[in-house]
Order: structure tokens, then C-alpha cells, then sequence
């Protein structure tokens, strides 16, 4: 397959990165420090800024999937500034699909956001506005844009995230019912994100992932 992933330079985006390219697919890394990325068999890198639509319509052309794992820095600052980036280029994004005749594509949000808060204990809640409110009432209109459109999509919701290595043993929670917090590492993502790439799981599905 020929993957697009954006924010493939870090955390998530990067496992996804090595993940794909273990398995034999082509990569176009996308991020604005792409360029710092070794050269690699099957890599290719694509410098950019996902809030600039001539840089994301070269991203997505051609691409059989697309992976979207851009974060925020986690500071003092997202205490009290207001977040637009996930809104912002994920709207830039769908734009850039539906010209490239792109459908399937793959998007990292986390526990909490969209449908997922219900699935917070009162305490959980209190505790993950504080921190993490402003953030995820972005997550929250992303997800709401993602699923009004008509592309192949699934929204991925990680729980705490750690930087274990891959075990391949990890859980996609379908059901509202199922969702619960807990641990998964970043690789465990990755891997869940190439499964459902190249077996199309969970289409236009949202999904919580935990061990």
C-alpha cells in the first residue's frame, strides 16, 4: 500500500512510520521536519505544514491511506489558549481526500474525546478537563467533522499511552458499552492502525484501544 502519514516525524505517527514499513508498504512522511528523517527503503519524505492545503493536496495524491497522528505540545499553555489545530487541518484535510479521490483514512484522537467522554468516570472527567479541556474540545469537533463526511473513515481513541514495545496484543473496544480507560503502548497503535489499514477494519467505526 501507499501510505500518507501525517506527524510521522513523532510519538504515534512515527511507530506508524516504522510499522508500515516493516511490513514492505510505501510511507510518504509527512511534517514539517520530515526532511530530518533518515532515508529509508520505501520512504519518502514529504515536508509540509498540515495547515497549508497546496502542502496536504501533495500529501494525499496517490495514497491508498491515510493515517492522521498530528498532536499539540502538551504545556503550561494548553491550560488557557485556545486549540484549532486538529479542527482546523482535519477540515483542510477531507477537502484535500475528496479532490484526490482518497476515501480511507485513519485518525488518532484519544480516550475522552467524542463519544468516548460518557465512558469517563465524574472523577475522570473533572481530572481530564483540567488538564487536558481545551485540546479536547477540539478532538471533539475533529471527530464530529470526520464523521459527518463521506470517506472510509475511523476514529481511533488510544487510552494513557506509554513507549513499551510493540506486543501486537492489544484491544479494539466497538462497543460504547466496552470502553473503559487503561494502558496501551504507542507501537500497540501503530500496529492496531496498519491492521486496519490493510484489512479495512472498523470502516466509518469509532474505536477505543487498550491493551
Amino acid at each position: 500500500m501507499q501510505i500518507t502519514i501525517f506527524g510521522a516525524t513523532s510519538g504515534i505517527g512515527r511507530c506508524a512510520l516504522d510499522e508500515a514499513l516493516t511490513r514492505g508498504h510505501s510511507v510518504r512522511a509527512f511534517a514539517r521536519g520530515a526532511n530530518a528523517l533518515d532515508e529509508r527503503s520505501g520512504l519518502e519524505r514529504c515536508a509540509g505544514d498540515a495547515l497549508v492545503p497546496q502542502d496536504v493536496a501533495r500529501a494525499v495524491e496517490g495514497a491508498d491511506a491515510v493515517i492522521y497522528a498530528l498532536g499539540v505540545k502538551h504545556d503550561a499553555a494548553i491550560l488557557w489558549r485556545e486549540v484549532t489545530l486538529f479542527s482546523q487541518t482535519t477540515q483542510i484535510l477531507l477537502e484535500a481526500m475528496a479532490r484526490a479521490g482518497v476515501r480511507r483514512l485513519l485518525v488518532v484522537t484519544g480516550f475522552g474525546a467524542g463519544r468516548s467522554k460518557s465512558a469517563m468516570s465524574k472523577l475522570e472527567r473533572l481530572g481530564h478537563w483540567a488538564l487536558l479541556g481545551r485540546p479536547y474540545a477540539d478532538k471533539d469537533r475533529q471527530e464530529l467533522m470526520i464523521m459527518q463526511s463521506d470517506l472510509d473513515w475511523t476514529i481511533v481513541r488510544p487510552v494513557i499511552l506509554s513507549n513499551s514495545a510493540r506486543s501486537g496484543n492489544y484491544r479494539a473496544l466497538r462497543e460504547p458499552a466496552e470502553w473503559r480507560n487503561g494502558l496501551i503502548s504507542r507501537a500497540d497503535v501503530a500496529c492496531y492502525l496498519i491492521d486496519a489499514a490493510e484489512q479495512g477494519l472498523d470502516v466509518r467505526r469509532d474505536v477505543v484501544l487498550t491493551r
